[in-house]
């Protein structure tokens, strides 16, 4: 581990100010890789998931919702992942030395900054869209800065960073993409999809620590893997993956959705196949889950939403 750390800072004295120009920018590129557009998708879904709950006509809120979208990928996602990447670069040096950061790509500081100041543009764009849109991303930001910066730093809890982040990605930006199409708060129906799919989300966030069991060890994040071990902590996934759809199975049945809860129900039923194949090896099988599993999760995300569009906001 310590040789690790070394070589990390000599790695960034080497790419950092003091040997560039006082006033040298990163490279956009390495710049758009620390806002990791591939992870701007599963909010963006997720706010699309509560525009389309919302019942609102899409014709005349284009403007709301091109704006909703840019907020919860471009600017809140994109903010958080460069300010988890600032606060994890020593264990980044371990895990994955490519990075922007510990490469050097964005020297000295460059990476604190960024984070600070996408910050600030989040929060003053979020306020063009409405005071309930401005408070859930208020929210998020500092989730995203709890998540991954001391005092907190609550991603080196097995339990509340998975939580913090699934909040953030699936029930904040689900609440997001309603309060932006209604101009107000969302109802009960459209609150209840956003907290159930986000308390499922932690079993997907779970999965992601498999990839970083080590370093996690070495630098003392206790992510569930890491306390229970891979295979205890791909249960305890699982179970928190499909608990809350079956909860919204029932649900759906009780509000008179019986076609939308019979689809999702076909839909953890083949989660449930594809589980039995990841106990099996959970540190092997865990990216293919998640290009298989959490599809199935997302898709059914989106037809609960279709489901509760047409509710009235006081009739549940």
């Amino acid at each position: 581990m310590t040789e690790n750390i070394c070589q990390y800072k000599l790695t960034v004295m080497a790419h950092s100010n003091v040997a560039d120009p006082p006033l040298a920018f990163p490279a956009f590129s390495a710049v758009l890789e620390l806002f990791k557009p591939v992870t701007w998708f599963p909010p963006m879904w997720a706010f699309m998931c509560g525009v389309v709950s919302s019942g609102a006509p899409l014709a005349s809120h284009w403007l709301l919702l091109l704006g909703g979208v840019a907020l919860a990928g471009p600017l809140v996602c994109a903010t958080s992942q460069a300010v988890n990447d600032w606060f994890d670069r020593d264990v980044d040096a371990i895990n994955e030395p490519n990075r922007p950061i510990p490469s050097g790509r964005v020297p000295g500081r460059w990476g604190l900054g960024i984070a600070i100041v996408w910050t600030a543009i989040s929060l003053v764009f979020s306020t063009l869209l409405g005071l309930w849109v401005f408070w859930a991303a208020l929210l998020g930001l500092a989730m995203s800065w709890a998540y991954s910066a001391p005092p907190l730093r609550l991603k080196k809890s097995g339990w509340l960073g998975p939580a913090a982040v699934a909040l953030s990605y699936e029930g904040i930006t689900w609440f997001t993409g309603a309060a932006v199409m209604t101009g107000g708060l969302p109802s009960w129906p459209i609150l209840f999809l956003a907290i159930a799919y986000s308390l499922g989300a932690h079993g997907i966030m779970t999965l992601n620590d498999f990839k970083a069991v080590e370093g996690d060890r070495q630098m003392g994040i206790h992510s569930l893997p890491v306390q229970l071990g891979v295979e205890n902590a791909a249960l305890i996934a699982c179970t928190a993956m499909a608990l809350p759809q079956i909860v919204v199975i029932i649900r759906l049945f009780s509000w008179g959705r019986p076609i939308y809860a019979a689809i999702i129900a076909i839909l953890v039923a083949v989660q449930f196949l594809l589980m039995v194949r990841l106990m099996r090896d959970p540190r092997k099988w865990a990216p293919w889950y998640n290009a298989t599993g959490t599809t199935l999760y997302v898709s059914g995300m989106l037809i609960a939403a279709f489901a509760v569009r047409t509710l009235a906001a006081g009739a549940i």
